[in-house]
């Protein structure tokens, strides 16, 4: 009979206390009812009443697999690592609920070679560059405005009706300037301005950024589905 020293018998008991208590601390922390002690940060607007589940769908396999797959990718026995707990959110994820056929500005569009100089500054192909979520009130995390002349530099406007030409507001690179006139998804129903003292002022556009009233209003040609609407497709 083999004789299992003092050190081998710790070393297990300890290996299966750490185990014991990781899976019961991984099933508390997946609770609903814990969400807001596992959530990096507070919803953004419009997001308060999700649940997280709604975003972060559990990841593949069991917790043991998880850990195992990370441990071999640590050491290179695998090649990728895979999500611990629950997947991560991609485009795919923003886009069940916020997907829209008028899109100005649609992620898959900049996917294309044409873009790829673009995407080097801001990416746009993915929703979280430019909202960041659990980041309380903020709807958009860019440090400033001015991402149009990532894109915009050679725009030219036929029969211009600006009091003050597209043409002189690139010159003079007044980038910020476009979303006074422009929301960038091109879902809101307003009359853009013909003169620029009559546009949205940036710092209400700043405000509405950061959480507060939308200054293109409140008439979208489509809303974002709630989490009843969105549970519901699931169904479908």
């Amino acid at each position: 009979m083999f004789k299992i020293s003092p050190l081998r018998k710790r070393q297990v008991t300890g290996a299966l206390i750490g185990l014991i208590v990781g899976s019961a601390l991984f099933y508390v922390f997946t609770l609903e009812a814990a969400e807001e002690y596992v959530s990096i940060g507070p919803m953004n607007t419009g997001h308060q009443d999700l649940s997280c589940f709604t975003c972060h769908a559990d990841a593949q396999g069991n917790l043991m697999q998880q850990v195992q797959s990370n441990i071999s990718h640590a050491f290179g026995a695998r090649k990728e690592g895979v999500d611990f707990g629950t997947q991560d959110v991609t485009v795919d994820n923003c886009l069940e609920c916020h997907d829209r056929a008028n899109d100005r500005h649609p992620t898959y569009r900049f996917s294309e070679p044409r873009f790829k100089d673009a995407i080097k500054a801001i990416d746009a192909t993915t929703c979280i560059t430019c909202h960041t979520e659990h980041r309380d009130k903020e709807r958009v995390s860019l440090a400033t405005a001015d991402y149009c002349m990532n894109c915009h530099q050679e725009l030219v406007v036929e029969n211009d009706p600006l009091d003050i030409s597209h043409e002189d507001l690139i010159a003079k690179e007044e980038w910020t300037t476009c979303i006074q006139c422009h929301d960038f998804h091109g879902n809101h129903r307003y009359e853009v301005p013909e003169k620029m003292a009559d546009t949205i002022p940036l710092m209400a556009v700043k405000k509405y950024f950061e959480g507060g009233a939308d200054p293109y209003g409140t008439d979208k040609k489509y809303t974002a589905l709630s989490q009843e609407e969105w549970i519901k497709t699931l169904d479908k």
